[in-house]
């Protein structure tokens, strides 16, 4: 069974779907935003994601009057927040921007009215972040919106997976193996989830979304079957914000996708045959014939 995001589908031997999650990596800056989009779709990537919060629902009582130090000065975390929020011209003018260059871009909402914010813009799907998969009123509302969603499974335990799959409906469901670590280490990421997941809910796709340094893990998360792929992008990992240092640089992205295609086309199809590149070395070297 294949999801369809867009132009694009994911599983039943369609490619790799690959997701350069923006989040908040554009720092509040629309043109970063822009910048990073130019670098999803230079690398050859299909999506870009963002984060979508409604800061007064989204921000706990206790930390809002936190002083924060930010590129802008110190500021209360909710204002801080607000700061890095889009608004919806600024969205229209993003999105119009991933579709310029050829991508899909949708977001994770982070509460109810965030999800009708993205409906209003019309994004082709919607995103669950691993910090929501217990939030099943945000849940819900995604499935009522009858799009595609893409529900990554970090700092979750299998049962609150069974009842965000129950709550969310298979027919039209992605579901991302992921560990919440930032940056994760190798020993945490646990890739033999992605055919555990594969067999727990058949005909769903199974893909990865990745927090680690590097691509070798990713590129294992493919080989292994994961027919989609997200990771975090920047223009520099030693920016200002949290989730930079986990992020791919634009070369890191490249080379990604690049190795993601010759590793679908290495896997083949399991059926052995002699290829056309073995008929010469075969006729040369081998002496006793079948």
């Amino acid at each position: 069974m294949s999801v369809t995001i867009g132009s694009h589908d994911i599983g039943g031997g369609a490619p790799a779907f690959v997701i350069a999650e923006i989040g908040l990596n554009h720092n509040g800056s629309v043109e970063l935003a822009k910048h990073l989009i130019d670098v999803a779709a230079n690398a050859g990537a299909d999506a870009v994601k963002f984060q979508k919060r409604t800061p007064e629902i989204c921000t706990p009582a206790y930390m809002r009057d936190v002083p924060r130090e930010t590129p802008w000065g110190t500021m209360s975390y909710l204002e801080y927040r607000h700061r890095v929020e889009f608004d919806r011209d600024q969205y229209i003018d993003i999105g119009d921007h991933a579709l310029l260059r050829g991508l899909e871009w949708f977001a994770s909402p982070w509460d109810v009215p965030s999800v009708e914010f993205l409906e209003d813009l019309g994004v082709v799907a919607h995103k669950v972040a691993s910090a929501s998969v217990t939030d099943i009123e945000l849940l819900e509302a995604l499935r009522d919106t009858g799009k595609p969603v893409i529900l990554s499974t970090g700092m979750s335990t299998m049962d609150e997976i069974d009842r965000a799959v129950e709550t969310l409906g298979t027919s039209n469901l992605v579901v991302m193996h992921a560990t919440s670590t930032y940056p994760m280490e190798p020993d945490e990421a646990n890739l033999r989830m992605i055919p555990v997941l594969r067999d727990r809910f058949p005909g769903v796709p199974v893909g990865y979304s990745g927090h680690e340094r590097g691509l070798q893990i990713s590129l294992a998360a493919v080989a292994l079957g994961a027919q989609a792929i997200e990771r975090h992008i920047t223009l520099d990992r030693t920016m200002w914000g949290s989730d930079h240092a986990a992020s791919l640089e634009p070369g890191g992205l490249s080379t990604l996708v690049r190795d993601i295609r010759i590793i679908e086309t290495a896997r083949g199809d399991g059926v052995k045959r002699v290829f056309a590149g073995e008929e010469a070395p075969k006729a040369k070297l081998r002496r006793v014939g079948a």
